[in-house]
């Protein structure tokens, strides 16, 4: 890859080092992938460090039954906390990805990657400060899982989408909350019933907001 113009998409690599960027001008590739890939699965070998320049995937994790509950998104001048969990510890995927959006990355291989964490005080600073921010993430979620219940999170899904009318299934939601469509279902059915939210054929309209801001608090 002759042109770095992309680093300018992570700011904290500005400063990058010389030799490190000549390791990523002979070993960086940018790649696209169209919605609905897989970008990896879970119990497959980790290959490179992956930089997300345009786009958005989801990584999730499958249990035995088939019940898909969403750990967190990759968007724009993002990196992907299980790609680098792997790579550090030399070890397999423990969950999955799929495009969401069109996504455009930075690929680095796993010998470059870890040459660069040798040498480069740049990019490792940047590999675990992004490291630290994301297991942070998965730190709120994992205290959502298991001390809120099913009704604030889903208040919570409702309000981060930061819309009145929410374009989404409940199958979508019940799988980023890791239920059954039907339990979500049922839950919307009540908020409906306490004229929070209005529901219409694959989108929800957020009615009191103020409501589902104080039921998401709770």
């Amino acid at each position: 890859m002759e042109n770095l113009d992309w680093l300018k998409s992570f700011p904290a690599l500005t400063q990058l080092e010389a030799p490190a960027r000549d390791i990523l001008t002979k070993s960086a590739r940018i790649v696209e992938a169209p919605v609905g890939t897989i970008g990896y699965r879970e119990g497959g070998a980790c290959g490179a460090y992956v930089m997300r320049l345009a786009g958005q995937s989801r990584v999730y994790k499958m249990s035995a039954s088939g019940r898909e509950i969403l750990l967190y998104r990759v968007t724009a001048g993002e990196t992907c906390v299980i790609t680098t969990t792997c790579l550090l510890g030399n070890s397999n995927y423990p969950a999955s990805t799929i495009v969401e959006e069109p996504i455009r990355d930075v690929i680095i291989p796993t010998a470059a990657f870890n040459q660069l964490m040798i040498d480069s005080a740049v990019f490792r600073r940047f590999v675990m400060t992004n490291y630290g921010a994301l297991i942070s993430d998965l730190i709120v979620l994992l205290d959502e899982v298991a001390f809120h219940s099913l009704d604030a999170r889903l208040a919570k899904l409702l309000l981060d989408a930061n819309t009145t009318t929410i374009s989404r299934t409940h199958q979508l939601m019940a799988d980023e909350l890791g239920t059954a469509r039907e339990v979500v279902s049922r839950q919307l059915k009540r908020f409906e019933q306490k004229s929070w939210v209005a529901l219409g054929r694959g989108h929800v309209e957020i009615s009191n907001r103020a409501a589902l801001e104080k039921l998401a608090s709770s």
